[in-house]
């Protein structure tokens, strides 16, 4: 059966505790990991009142020092339930340290074509296994492929394969285990998936790879995208439309990152709101720059930097509106006088909702240390807020019956 015929008979939303994915602090190595936890997780659970998932991210260090440890998946796990802390899903986007002074494009790599990049999220898949219950269902969010901007970027095919090698993995150690582990590719502006059609399109080809060596059934089950929601924003994507036509195409969406960017309305008259972006500089992350022209199209920039705001060129300051690749707090409809695009955030829930299965779902909000306002930000205080306006977000959701003659709230167990 495709995905979407079975529309209307389920309303889907992850009842897993709510987490955020800890990649906002850093960790590169196994004490610094733990040490995340204690400082800001734990915390953060205790602020919310009520129970709460770790995203982890695994740097590659962090990863190989669990491996290596006689029993190091068990440890972590016995780490984790000691603080009362669950986890489905990681992250295995950021390779190195991603609190560098620099990272910027450097965060790309390597990428899929690279064996690297293969034996790491492997390796992320053996301590994720060793973390789930007995029967239970994980997800892992990986980068969309590699990056547009360098001189060679990698080939679709050489990715495809080495994706299907992953698919392969994850059905071994589904069949080792009985712990069901998804990989989730997610699209992210100057890509080589960005949009909904670019993904779909990379997504044909590693069918057509994976059906060459008698995977393909195995690569559509453990393979999909992370759908997150400030990425679709950027580029002007419409959050249900994205939802509906990547589930028609038949691509499963594994995990859904809850998270917000920055807008700026009518750039050319509002020189207050531009002043306001210019303190958004900084040297760390790529911020990756949209416009939406008046006739509908767009046009985009590599990165948010002084030379761009000086002279943004001709399309730029026709626009009617700008939005810029920074995650900002989930919770803030407006940041002094710049907008968010939290308004995409409650039709991308419902829309995912109305999936007839559960993805993973998790705030991810990695920028609070280079937010405009040094020393500012009270780390535990934003992100329990952002948990608690996500909640709420899911709570209203309106209830649809399941077929069954029972109600639901807008959850099912993942699958």
């Amino acid at each position: 059966m495709s995905p979407g015929a079975m529309r209307n008979t389920a309303m889907a939303l992850d009842c897993l505790p709510l987490g955020y994915c800890t990649n906002v602090h850093p960790a590169q190595t196994f004490a610094e990991l733990l040490g995340g936890l204690d400082r800001y997780t734990v915390p953060v659970m205790r602020r919310v009142g009520r129970p709460m998932a770790a995203g982890l991210w695994l740097a590659r260090p962090v990863a190989d020092e669990v491996l290596v440890a006689p029993d190091g998946p068990a440890r972590l796990a016995a780490e984790l339930s000691a603080r009362g802390l669950t986890v489905h899903t990681l992250n295995a986007f950021p390779y190195g340290d991603f609190h560098a002074a620099r990272v910027k494009e450097n965060v790309y790599l390597p990428d899929w074509a690279s064996a690297e990049r293969l034996v790491y999220t492997e390796r992320c898949a053996a301590v994720l296994a060793g973390l789930l219950p007995e029967g239970g269902a994980g997800s892992i969010s990986t980068l969309p492929i590699g990056f547009k901007g360098f001189d060679r970027a990698p080939g679709f095919l050489q990715a495809a394969e080495h994706l299907t090698d992953c698919a392969l993995t994850l059905a071994r150690i589904a069949g080792g285990t009985g712990r069901t582990i998804r990989l989730a590719i997610e699209p992210e502006p100057f890509c080589l998936l960005e949009t909904t059609e670019e993904t779909i399109e990379f997504f044909h080809v590693l069918w057509g790879v994976a059906s060459a060596r008698g995977a393909e059934d195995v690569v559509r089950e453990h393979i999909g995208v992370c759908y997150d929601v400030c990425h679709q924003a950027v580029e002007f994507e419409d959050p249900a439309a994205c939802v509906a036509t990547l589930d028609r195409a038949g691509v499963r969406v594994n995990k859904v990152q809850v998270s917000c960017a920055i807008e700026l309305s009518d750039p050319a008259d509002n020189s207050e709101g531009r002043a306001a972006l210019r303190r958004f500089i900084e040297p760390r992350y790529l911020h990756q720059v949209f416009a939406r022209l008046r006739d509908g199209r767009t046009v985009g920039a590599v990165d948010l930097t002084a030379e761009f705001l000086d002279a943004p060129g001709p399309e730029f300051r026709a626009a009617e509106t700008w939005r810029v690749h920074f995650h900002v707090p989930v919770d803030a409809e407006r940041i002094g006088a710049l907008g968010t695009t939290r308004s995409a955030l409650r039709p991308a829930l419902a829309a995912i909702a109305d999936l007839n299965y559960a993805p993973h779902v998790e705030v991810e909000t990695y920028t609070w240390a280079v937010l405009p306002g040094e020393g500012a930000h009270d780390l535990v205080t934003g992100l329990a807020n952002e948990i608690n306006a996500t909640q709420r977000l899911i709570d209203e959701i309106p209830v649809r019956s399941t077929g069954s003659g029972r109600a639901t709230p807008g959850v099912a167990a993942p699958s």
